[in-house]
């Protein structure tokens, strides 16, 4: 389907999305920021440009772009190494640049090799991580920074035993705001005359008056600073432009900057493209986005975000999915979202910093559940083992370890099942027994790999004295090389000395083998009578049935 959807086609329901995106964007941009040793202000200027500048540039009418929980680790570790955070801004603007070139020689194609069940297997996993990494902050236990998904935390701790210490450091007044959230974000829209309201703004709006009215009341419910966001807070003008960095280009010359450059590059982009896939896949108007132009876009970004502060910029299905089911549907809502960071972090930081993390939280949890919910995986196994397996590993992986980690693990599982299956099937075949001599009819499968070549090899072996054997290879798009000579070999020397007739059909003038079979209809006709018995089967009831005779 096309991508080419007017940006004014759904102002209302973009800009009510663009809203939510926003307040969730918020204390994710600062907590990977934080979590990654980088000025907190960096997460927020990678937010306006992932939201203003790919939105502007992007394909894709739903994806939403910022700073991501995967590149943490490499974030904080080229900081130290680099030796400053300037030095580290010449490398996101050189892994911009390096994105550019890749989207120019269409390096996107890979997208396009994405398993589903791989890309299914990583919504539900990233749903389940969602999930755990803000049980914490739904009961007020906000110890770790938002924003990461990864098993193993920035504190060391992962976030399973995360969630089941927060049990035990519930703030009632968080616990409180949580479920008044959720239940907001569940039933709001079947209020008569008020549904059209966002049910995410609601919810956020209730929470901060819940906590307000705490405080006016003395309660011991009251949530303190730390259990709200924490925007960077400008006394003036000139204090809010202060906080953009310019890049260290002294430091266009160290090789480490373009190993580091070339790093983020690389891993920003498979995220990117990752992301983007997934998120077409969750888009309701089912709309295709080019790879290309995704990495252009991310490109450009990135290497603005080099040039003013800014952390490495990629597409992030958190925001993209929490876009989707706020009702986003075009590139209005990120582009409104990432307008709404800069208005707001300029205008009016104080006002945001009464937002409690615990109704943020509840806005997650339901994201993260609807990524997750049991009808996925209902019908993840009705699809069979060879989709199922793949789609487990790979929502294990990815929860124990990492987003990336978990999809190439995933991909080698997916991989593995498609050879297992090519290996399993490489022909069909119907004996029909005569009086005067057997005839194997063998039917090749639409793809016959180096991976079929021992079965094949076996089972014209194995094939009787004086029989007749036909190999049909009308429905097959691809033989090995290796298959073909094994065919060769069987009907010009093992055949003859076993007094075996081979009737070839159906092979293209490419494979380089004369079809025969119209001698052998005209003869089989005239010869022959109607057969005995007929069986029918795959290889191995074949190779069982020869191997007893």
């Amino acid at each position: 389907m096309s991508t080419k959807t007017s940006i004014f086609s759904n102002i209302k329901g973009d800009l009510s999305s663009g809203l939510v995106v926003f307040l969730i964007a918020i204390p994710l941009c600062l907590g990977i920021a934080l979590a990654s040793g980088a000025p907190l202000f960096s997460g927020l200027i990678a937010g306006m440009l992932g939201g203003l500048v790919v939105g502007f540039f992007s394909g894709s009418q739903l994806s939403v772009s910022g700073p991501a929980a995967g590149l943490i680790t490499i974030v904080a570790a080229a900081i130290l190494k680099l030796g400053s955070f300037e030095a580290f801004l010449m490398a996101v603007f050189i892994a911009g640049g390096l994105q550019l070139i890749l989207g120019f020689v269409k390096a996107g194609i890979i997208a396009n090799y994405f398993p589903s069940n791989v890309i299914t297997g990583m919504l539900t996993a990233i749903g389940i991580s969602i999930i755990l990494t803000q049980i914490p902050h739904a009961f007020g236990h906000d110890e770790q920074a938002e924003g990461q998904l990864a098993f193993i935390q920035v504190s060391g701790e992962n976030i399973i035993s995360s969630a089941l210490n927060s049990i035990r450091h519930i703030q009632l007044g968080a616990a409180v705001i949580t479920l008044v959230s959720i239940f907001i974000l569940l039933y709001w829209s079947k209020v008569p005359k008020l549904g059209a309201i966002p049910a995410a703004l609601v919810a956020v709006l209730a929470g901060v008056g819940l906590n307000q009215l705490f405080i006016a009341t003395g309660s011991n419910l009251a949530l303190e600073q730390s259990h709200l966001v924490t925007l960077p807070v400008a006394e003036s003008f000139n204090g809010f432009v202060s906080q953009f960095s310019l890049p260290d280009f002294s430091q266009l010359v160290n090789g480490q900057i373009w190993i580091t450059g070339a790093t983020i590059a690389l891993v920003a982009s498979i995220e990117t493209l990752l992301n983007l896939e997934a998120t077409d896949k969750l888009d309701p108007l089912k709309r295709y986005s080019d790879p290309n132009k995704e990495l252009r876009a991310q490109g450009i970004a990135n290497m603005a975000s080099g040039l003013i502060g800014g952390l490495p910029i990629t597409s992030v299905i958190v925001r993209s999915s929490a876009n989707i089911n706020a009702g986003g549907r075009t590139k209005l809502a990120t582009m409104t979202h990432g307008l709404l960071l800069l208005v707001c972090a300029a205008l009016i930081p104080v006002l945001l910093n009464h937002i409690p993390l615990s109704t943020l939280a509840g806005v997650l949890l339901v994201t993260g559940y609807k990524l997750c919910k049991p009808t996925v995986f209902k019908a993840m196994f009705a699809k069979g083992k060879y989709q199922w397996i793949p789609f487990m590993v790979t929502v294990l992986v990815i929860v124990f370890t990492n987003l990336l980690m978990g999809v190439a693990v995933g991909l080698g599982v997916s991989v593995l099942f498609i050879m297992i299956g090519n290996m399993k099937a490489p022909y069909f075949f119907q004996k029909e027994k005569y009086r005067t001599g057997d005839l194997f009819n063998l039917e090749l499968s639409q793809e016959v790999s180096f991976l079929n070549k021992a079965n094949i090899l076996l089972t014209l072996d194995k094939m009787p004295e004086n029989c007749t054997v036909v190999i049909d290879a009308s429905k097959t798009v691809y033989i090995d090389q290796d298959v073909l000579d094994i065919i060769r070999e069987f009907t010009q020397i093992k055949a003859p000395q076993k007094k075996i007739k081979v009737v070839l059909k159906g092979f293209k003038d490419a494979y380089k083998i004369n079809n025969t079979d119209h001698l052998f209809l005209e003869h089989h006709q005239e010869k022959e009578k109607p057969p005995v018995t007929i069986t029918n089967g795959t290889h191995k009831d074949l190779l069982k049935e020869l191997s007893v005779n």
